[in-house]
């Protein structure tokens, strides 16, 4: 996925710089001769934020962009995989599908037809901390997304029919991309579950099934009053919009609808891992051996934070990343070696303890102790050694191209997604205009120091997927043979 925000880096940065820049021109004092051809100045990307909130505490950020006809609405709801109640396991994951099934002015599925048949594109998806919707579609249909999300907002059909329906439906989505596939959930539902002690880091977010079946109507309707509510959520609009009108909407469709109570946030903290933890999970539908393995983030928004955003350019993205010239240019062992912070995002829309996480898919004469050896000869380096100038500007550069690359993404919902999340988190969206001067605080000097505290092996986990060992097969005559087939 980083790859292909990297494939569009070039337009963003053409884009982001404005008329004025544009037609810059080298400026000389009179009478000095030119000295050749000058830098440019350095450019940053600014992104128009409008922040408010309405009194039943929906947090409304607008960021106009005229460049193209359209319009991108993204509503981010506070409740996510690890902030379910403990006996509401996989509920944001069911109320994903019930936000489609009807709603005081819309009938099952029409929400999808509306979208659809005024040209645009929609869809949803339930993170670690928020489950979000969005739309993006021609400018001129605004208000009739608007009027859509608040209408589901305000009066969802939370009936024994719908939610009969999406138990199953859910219930089959885990089969499918869980239980009855190879490598289903590595490691991205497993790490966690293995790496954190806190249950709400660490219990199986796509939801215990029996929590699922087991949810009665009762229970539904609760859950949608306490976390579905304008002041559990943020709206993000960008695009091709005016703020004043844009205003008007949000008041009129949003405004009459009520605030909740709900319960407190769990507490998410991790007690400081103090010794390397090892897992084998064995994968009866695996045809090759796996590893992942997983170090604990600093604290969001730290400074060490961002040096892990670096380090994370550094050791794990593009071709030119330190694991990927040891494990697969130099050694070997893995076409591929993939993975970030925060699997289920990128490193800037969560909210609470996070791993940073690597894995590779390896063939059987390569051992995962093997690989975990290069691994530290790596980390080990970066513990020890500042970072060169050469790779610091490089992941710099890197990190530039993945932020602004991730903004644009999917006609502004990357933007958006970064602004709802702000919003949420920080009840500060205009944080995304300061994020590239945050990473240009990081020195080497804290590269170094962070890489020695948060990669020390004692903070990290390793887990590795093992095939299932051969069965015997009796021979006739009951004899059974010397070997198994692989």
């Amino acid at each position: 996925m980083r790859r292909s925000l990297l494939a569009i880096l070039v337009p963003v940065l053409l884009c982001g710089l404005s008329p004025a820049q544009q037609k810059a021109q080298p400026r000389r004092a009179p009478g000095r001769p030119a000295r050749g051809p000058a830098r440019p100045a350095p450019s940053s990307f600014n992104v128009p934020v409008e922040y408010y909130k309405l009194p039943n505490g929906l947090r409304v950020v607008l960021s106009p962009d005229h460049t193209a006809p359209t319009v991108t609405v993204a509503v981010y709801y506070h409740i996510g995989f690890r902030i379910e109640p403990r006996d509401r396991t996989g509920f944001a994951h069911l109320f994903e599908h019930m936000m489609f099934q009807g709603s005081e002015n819309l009938g099952k599925m029409e929400f999808i037809k509306l979208v659809q048949q005024n040209g645009g594109v929609l869809n949803g998806s339930t993170r670690f901390d928020f489950t979000n919707y969005f739309e993006i579609v021609p400018a001129n249909k605004l208000e009739t997304v608007l009027w859509a999300e608040a209408d589901r907002m305000h009066g969802l059909a939370v009936n024994e029919d719908n939610l009969k329906n999406q138990q199953g439906v859910v219930g089959n989505e885990v089969k499918v991309n869980v239980l009855n596939r190879p490598y289903g959930g590595f490691p991205w539902l497993d790490m966690p579950q293995y790496a954190n002690s806190n249950w709400y880091n660490a219990h199986n977010f796509y939801g215990d099934l029996h929590d699922i079946e087991a949810a009665t109507l009762g229970d539904v309707k609760k859950f949608f009053e306490e976390y579905y509510a304008p002041d559990n959520a943020a709206l993000a609009i960008v695009g091709d919009f005016e703020p004043a009108q844009a205003k008007e909407f949000v008041k009129k469709y949003f405004g009459p609808i009520a605030a909740s109570k709900r319960p407190p946030l769990p507490d998410l903290s991790e007690p400081r891992q103090e010794k390397e933890k090892k897992a084998a999970k064995v994968d009866p539908q695996a045809k090759r051996p796996a590893v992942a393995f997983a170090y604990h983030m600093p604290k969001r928004n730290s400074p060490e934070y961002y040096a892990m955003g670096l380090l994370d350019q550094i050791l794990l993205q593009g071709d030119d990343s330190l694991l990927h010239l040891e494990l697969v240019k130099r050694r070997g062992y893995t076409a591929e070696v993939e993975g970030g912070i925060n699997l289920l995002g990128n490193m800037f829309n969560y909210d609470g303890p996070m791993l940073w996480m690597a894995d590779c898919y390896h063939d059987q004469n390569v051992s995962s102790e093997q690989i975990m050896r290069a691994v530290d000869g790596i980390i080990d380096m970066v513990r020890t050694t500042p970072v060169d100038p050469g790779t610091y500007n490089r992941a710099l550069v890197k990190l530039r191209s993945d932020l602004y690359g991730n903004m644009e993404s999917l006609f502004g919902f990357g933007r958006a997604d970064l602004l709802a999340s702000f919003a949420l988190f920080d009840d500060n969206p205009a944080r995304i205009n300061s994020l590239e001067a945050e990473f240009r605080k990081v020195t080497p000097e804290l590269i170094q120091k962070t890489a020695n505290e948060y990669l020390r092996p004692t903070n990290r986990t390793v887990l590795s997927i093992e095939l299932k060992p051969p069965e015997k097969q009796e021979k006739p005559g009951g004899e059974k043979p010397s070997g198994g087939e692989q």
